[in-house]
């Protein structure tokens, strides 16, 4: 394989494996608000709140992958 070819496997990688990890993340947060929400329908409003907001912080980690990914194909 060439460098070029090298190059764009370890982006494609990194993009990858960077964005497995939030995709779980976010993935178990709806079945925790879901699960919490069936216990105490009364709740609605606060697990929403957290729910949102420890979502936006997972999905950040995914865009500084996104964003890894993208430099390594563009500059290396």
């Amino acid at each position: 394989m060439d460098a070029e070819a090298m190059k764009m496997l370890g982006a494609g990688l990194a993009g990858s494996f960077g964005l497995l990890g939030p995709g779980i993340g976010l993935g178990l947060i709806g079945w925790g608000a879901m699960q919490a929400l069936g216990r105490n329908p009364e709740a609605r409003g606060p697990i929403m709140i957290n729910m949102i907001l420890i979502g936006a912080l997972a999905e950040a980690i995914g865009i500084y992958a996104l964003v890894i990914a993208i430099l390594l194909a563009m500059v290396v």
